[in-house]
């Protein structure tokens, strides 16, 4: 392709529409003041394209398949030996395909991809990890931290995609790393990099690449304020795997969590925790969180909640107090504010309690982030234990979705719950009535079932 001078048109940085003219919403996301001016880029001719692309079937590369004449072997997948990490993709790296990893600065993105190349090279496979951001010595100080490395990593430090592009064809390595794609620029493209033209022409690229030498690339994406990835939203599209990193950097845990996986579940989380030798696999989560819980303390409470097919004891955490001011505080942390206020009503309107003149602060110990129904009926637990200044008695769990009329609902996988509370210690289960029925009996543990948030034992 070649750029034409004295053209330009209008990206929409959200979804990546283009306009000739700068529009103040865009037609296609509805989002307001998103357009930004780029070079034009022409496009090669039509009429060369279809030509070409005739001779290409002519010759016989490329040609429709029957279904039902597609193997269905199984996907071959290379193991990263980071359990938590294979847990997420859904098993391993797939070869040929274009994973994206995003997370605020600092988060760990580029300490996790430099442990998973150091496992792969330890097993035989070349890697080739390239930085725009960071010089090979910067690079060698970090993974000192880590470990030693094998002879089959090998580092490139550039941006240029025209050189990348001849260095991974040459070099043909099994993983590429790209870190970050907002350094990466195509000579092709007159923009800026980091640009929407350029992320967008950068990532077709090493799709490309992926795709036809069977390369398994992973690229790094900066995040914007609002804690998506910089760039336009198309990006999210064109890549196989969307990863975040998700977690306070002042914090010692981390969270990554897969948002789109087309070889698997997008519902499993990775628990991590942040050390100096780098990022540590963190095997049982529930303890994990429970760490520093208060004993005999009023307004704290244990709930589980499910990530994916893995059960998560959390604290949860409710200070209930007389307001000093006319309107009083409601403040939510790790978990949605406005099902907090909801459920405030709810213990109002069917309990009775004066909660309307009190401020009312809620938090998720750990600062994990919970918007799962089934923790419902932990806050409520939480709230009514802070108002009556009356601590929940040790070695109880609460779980079950809280309705508009104070009944408490059925929640998915009750038994997984309740094994993994068992697992842990705990004594008393409360959750939905509804859910005893189907309930085999689970040694060491006593489980109570309520209809409605009147039914609860410290009530």
């Amino acid at each position: 392709m070649a750029k034409e001078k004295g053209k330009s048109v209008f990206f929409c940085q959200e979804c990546g529409y283009e306009s000739p003219k700068w529009m103040g919403q865009c037609p296609a996301c509805r989002a307001w003041n998103s357009f930004v001016e780029e070079p034009a880029v022409r496009k090669r001719g039509s009429g060369q394209t279809a030509r070409s692309a005739a001779g290409s079937y002519a010759a016989g590369k490329s040609r429709p398949t029957v279904l039902n004449e597609i193997s269905m072997e199984e996907l071959f997948r290379i193991p990263t030996r980071i359990g938590e990490l294979d847990r997420v993709l859904g098993g391993g790296i797939v070869p040929g395909s274009l994973t994206l990893v995003g997370g605020d600065p600092g988060i760990g993105k580029s300490t996790l991809l430099l442990q998973m190349c150091r496992n792969l090279a330890a097993d035989g496979r070349s890697v080739l990890y390239i930085s725009g951001e960071e010089s090979l010595q910067q690079i060698r100080m970090r993974a000192q931290r880590i470990g030693a490395f094998t002879d089959a990593l090998r580092l490139y430090c550039e941006t240029d995609l025209a050189e990348i592009e001849a260095v991974i064809e040459q070099e043909r390595p099994g993983i590429v790393i790209i870190d970050s794609i907002q350094t990466m620029f195509s000579g092709e493209v007159g923009a800026a990099p980091g640009s929407v033209s350029q992320v967008r022409e950068s990532t077709a690229i090493l799709l490309r690449l992926a795709k036809g030498l069977g390369v398994s690339v992973f690229i790094v994406g900066h995040v914007t304020k609002e804690g998506t990835v910089a760039g336009p939203r198309v990006l999210e599209h064109m890549v196989d795997t969307v990863l975040y990193f998700e977690g306070d950097r002042h914090a010692s845990y981390r969270i990554l969590r897969s948002v789109k996986n087309r070889f698997g579940s997008t519902n499993e989380i990775g628990v991590f925790e942040m050390r100096q030798e780098g990022l540590q696999e963190v095997k049982n989560p529930s303890e994990f969180m429970l760490s520093g819980k208060p004993q005999n303390a009023s307004g704290s409470v244990v709930t589980c909640s499910m990530e994916g097919t893995r059960p998560i004891l959390t604290e949860i955490q409710a200070l209930v107090c007389q307001s000093s001011f006319g309107i009083p505080r409601r403040q939510t942390a790790g978990t949605d504010f406005n099902r907090v206020n909801l459920l405030i009503a709810v213990l109002e309107k069917r309990l009775g309690l004066q909660i309307g003149d009190c401020d009312a602060y809620i938090n998720i110990a750990g600062g994990i982030r919970i918007v799962e129904p089934a923790i419902d009926l932990g806050i409520v637990t939480a709230v009514i234990s802070s108002f009556r200044n009356r601590p929940v008695p040790e070695g109880v769990v609460a779980f079950g979705e809280v309705g508009l009329s104070g009944e408490v609902r059925a929640v998915s996988m009750a038994e997984t719950r309740v094994r993994e509370a068992a697992k842990l210690g705990f004594s008393v289960c409360i959750l939905p009535k509804v859910c005893l029925g189907g309930l085999p009996r689970i040694p060491g543990i006593r489980l109570v079932g309520v209809n409605s948030v009147s039914d609860l034992p410290m009530l």
